[in-house]
């Protein structure tokens, strides 16, 4: 099957589409610099809608890192530790996360750590504590809580 080439996208009709994939939902700069990729543009001209999309505003690290703590937090439940993980791997600064953290109350932290931890409990079938125990840990682990809170929650729950 013959591919067609890529036709070449103007450096305005690109702006144009990074303002409404900015619009849409909040981004970092790694999302806007791989959604350019696509576009196969010149360096220069991907400096230059980068540098316009600062200007106006559709590009703020600031609020994204905010944006999806909060999200991730309160959709996703994850944890604090989850959160800063990914935030990192998005190359966001360490300023920006300890931001983002403050929007995360600590009453609604721990009070969705422990809803989250009981639900989880109750729904392991494992007839065996010992792997019922793991798998909770495991979970919790994974969606990002502090072994701390993770550990005392744990012993609690299998006295």
């Amino acid at each position: 099957m013959y591919k067609q080439p890529r036709q070449s996208i103007t450096v305005t009709e690109a702006t144009k589409k990074m303002e409404r994939y900015c619009a849409y939902q909040e981004r970092c700069h790694k999302d806007v610099e791989d959604k350019l990729k696509t576009m196969m543009l010149i360096p220069e001209a991907k400096e230059k809608i980068i540098l316009h999309l600062l200007e106006h505003n559709f590009l703020n690290e600031e609020r994204f890192s905010q944006s999806f703590a909060r999200g991730k937090f309160r959709i996703k439940k994850w944890g604090k530790q989850r959160i800063i993980r990914e935030l990192k791997y998005r190359g966001i600064s360490k300023y920006n996360i300890k931001t983002a953290l403050k929007e995360i109350s600590n009453e609604e932290y721990l009070e969705t750590f422990h809803e989250l931890a009981e639900r989880k409990y109750d729904l392991i079938t494992e007839p065996n504590i010992a792997k019922k125990r793991k798998k909770l840990t495991d979970y919790l682990l994974y969606r990002g809580w502090e072994t701390t809170l993770v550990f005392e929650k744990v012993s609690v729950l299998f006295k």
